[in-house]
């Protein structure tokens, strides 16, 4: 019986070579210069320094087409809300979002039942599981996720035969 696996990954070594080259251009720009600026990351967690709310608006506008350039996608972030930190410098925690949620899951799951597909959608996990009879039936399974889940990268592998 023919399978094949909803997930969302995010590639981290292109996520790593987009934050160090967007902290390399934010070190070089004139607007930046002497100021505490900086994306770090910790695993799944990035973190904008910045001067101002304006400052990590256009920190993250340095970040997001790196991460583009690099093939990550931007719809796997999850922006916090803005902290004071000492003095007039705040911050803003941004959470890179691997896995498919619960409430995710359970909607795609709904979808495909409801589209009356013959395939049969289980929750694995941080990851949905969709088997059919027909290879037919899991390439439309495909094409209706596609179509109406947009707001969150998916990706569709491990296909079985």
């Amino acid at each position: 019986m023919p399978s094949f696996d909803i997930l969302s990954e995010v590639d981290f070594v292109g996520l790593r070579n987009a934050v160090d080259i967007a902290n390399r251009k934010i070190g070089n720009r004139y607007d930046f210069k002497g100021t505490d600026a900086r994306v770090e990351q910790n695993d799944k967690l990035l973190t904008l320094y910045g001067d101002s709310d304006f400052q990590l608006d256009q920190m993250k506008d340095i970040l997001l087409p790196e991460m583009t350039a690099k093939k990550v996608d931007v719809r796997c972030l999850d922006y916090g809300e803005l902290q004071k930190v000492s003095g007039n410098k705040v911050k803003r925690e941004v959470r890179v979002r691997v896995g498919i949620e619960q409430e995710l899951a359970k909607k795609i799951v709904k979808l495909l039942k409801d589209a009356k597909l013959k395939v049969q959608a289980a929750i694995q996990g941080d990851a949905v599981r969709v088997s059919g009879a027909k290879r037919d039936m899991l390439q439309e399974a495909i094409a209706l996720v596609k179509k109406n889940v947009t707001d969150f990268p998916l990706q569709y592998g491990n296909f079985r035969d």
